[in-house]
């Protein structure tokens, strides 16, 4: 038995809790009680979790003590465990996809992602809140309401992942599962002061027929949200590789991308530093952090340059060949229910159908030619850097109370896209990661992406590691 605190316990890293469960110090059935104590505790204060399986979940735990107690052998996450988005299907749990449409919703597989996950040993607790088929970037639904900021519950966690995130700040898992089609896993990671991964397109397969936003998409992550970088590498680890199911899945690297962590220093990486991709307005506090930030970085060896992807109108560029991808998408999927079931969803999800209907196939196409600009304008960065670094998003968590910020530093701005610096990823497929960067001067957590090549997952998080090396955050938490 243990003397840990709830606390002491629900900010254990993944990776120590692993090590721990394996040398027979932890308890696989303890640690899992705790945990479920913690979110039966916590939860009701901030809604991370919108769905919890205790009974399943011990009985998980149960199996993985007898193997430990025999000495089997066993995976990396053996007896950890972890939440799931809401969003991602799991066998034999509810899974509603954030929709009054799918409230009883049973699936019979698993994603892909979860199935890995279960076979590396991890327990599913349960599954976390997310807007309607991760439609917006805040997390509410009419199924189960807001989930809070653990660090100002007056705030937004961020959305569509923003379950995850809460929960991981909130220490009721050590990590956690998520998808990002816009900034999805970054944006929330920023609000709720976490780690959050987003790989590069295709590195993590997906495949749910039910989901359009999941199926096939051509610009949907699964990804992480963790506390720690090597507790990132360590869920990522388990879940990379192909699966016939997703023909867009990438094969296998014979890299150990564990050690990238392990090695934890910026000599001769060159730094791209762009403090607003040359058209956002950024939140003064977002820009003190982001510099000190840049100081770390050269600090630790990197050579950091101020540069911008060369966009002329993010109008024409980004908002709207996002909108009309997402849009026409679930346009596809969902407008045959309009009007007759149209009660059943989110009115701002109503709205993106009726968006969606409007496109002719010419919109379309000339949105995907706006994409192949953008994801050239990114790879002329990356033809003389390693990384780029930018801001998450532009300002600090906002109120709970807005559907978005109607303005930064006293200047009007796109309420849908202008403050989030993360869609432009998912239209080129680039693997990034959000980073707890500081704290505003009210204490809340603000987050910096760091954004790779296609394929090098291995310098963000090595870059990732160095940063948190130099200016860790692991230990400071919310009070709840």
């Amino acid at each position: 038995m243990t003397n840990l605190t709830h606390e002491e316990l629900g900010y254990m890293s993944a990776t120590e809790l692993a090590a721990k469960i394996r040398e027979k110090k932890l308890s696989p059935v303890e640690v899992t009680h705790m945990f479920l104590e913690r979110i039966e505790e916590v939860n009701p204060k901030i809604g991370a979790f919108c769905t919890v399986v205790p009974e399943l979940a011990l009985k998980d735990a149960r199996q993985a003590e007898i193997a430990i107690m025999r000495e089997e052998k066993v995976g990396p996450l053996h007896g950890v465990p972890i939440g799931i988005k809401d969003l991602t299907p799991t066998k034999g749990i509810k899974t509603t996809y954030g929709s009054r449409l799918f409230s009883d919703n049973v699936p019979n597989k698993d994603a892909v992602a979860v199935s890995r996950i279960k076979s590396a040993g991890a327990i599913v607790l349960g599954k976390t809140n997310t807007p309607e088929f991760g439609h917006k970037s805040i997390t509410d639904n009419a199924l189960f309401g807001r989930t809070k900021n653990p660090w100002n519950t007056q705030r937004i966690s961020g959305g569509s992942s923003g379950g995850s995130a809460a929960s991981v700040a909130a220490g009721l898992v050590p990590f956690a599962e998520g998808t990002d089609g816009g900034g999805s896993i970054r944006i929330p990671a920023s609000a709720c002061g976490v780690y959050g991964l987003k790989p590069t397109f295709g590195r993590i397969p997906k495949s749910d027929p039910i989901n359009a936003f999941s199926d096939l998409n051509p610009f949907l992550h699964h990804g992480t949200l963790s506390r720690t970088v090597e507790d990132a590498a360590l869920l990522y680890s388990v879940m990379v590789g192909p699966d016939p199911s997703d023909p867009f899945s990438l094969p296998n690297t014979s890299e150990n991308i564990q050690l990238a962590v392990h090695n934890p220093n910026l000599k001769g990486l060159r730094i791209a530093y762009s403090s607003n991709f040359g058209y956002y307005e950024i939140d003064t506090q977002v820009q003190s952090v982001m510099e000190n930030a840049v100081k770390v970085f050269e600090s630790l060896g990197g050579v950091v340059e101020r540069v911008n992807p060369q966009i002329d109108n993010a109008e024409e560029w980004i908002y709207k060949p996002f909108a009309c991808l997402f849009s026409c998408r679930m346009a596809a999927a969902y407008s045959a229910l309009l009007p007759e079931k149209e009660e059943l969803f989110d009115p701002t999800f109503v709205k993106i159908i009726r968006m969606g209907l409007t496109y002719s196939a010419m919109d379309y196409k000339a949105v995907e030619i706006a994409r192949s600009k953008v994801w050239h304008a990114f790879q002329t960065i990356f033809k003389d850097y390693d990384l780029l670094i930018a801001p998450t998003l532009a300002l600090p968590p906002f109120s709970i109370e807005l559907p978005s910020p109607p303005e930064i530093n006293g200047k009007m701005i796109n309420p849908a896209h202008g403050w989030a610096l993360t869609s432009h990823l998912n239209l080129t497929g680039h693997p990034a990661a959000s980073i707890p960067a500081g704290f505003s001067t009210d204490g809340l957590p603000i987050g910096m992406q760091i954004i790779g090549r296609r394929f090098d997952e291995w310098n963000i998080l090595r870059a990732s590691a160095a940063f948190e090396e130099a200016s860790p955050w692991a230990n400071y938490r919310p009070t709840l």
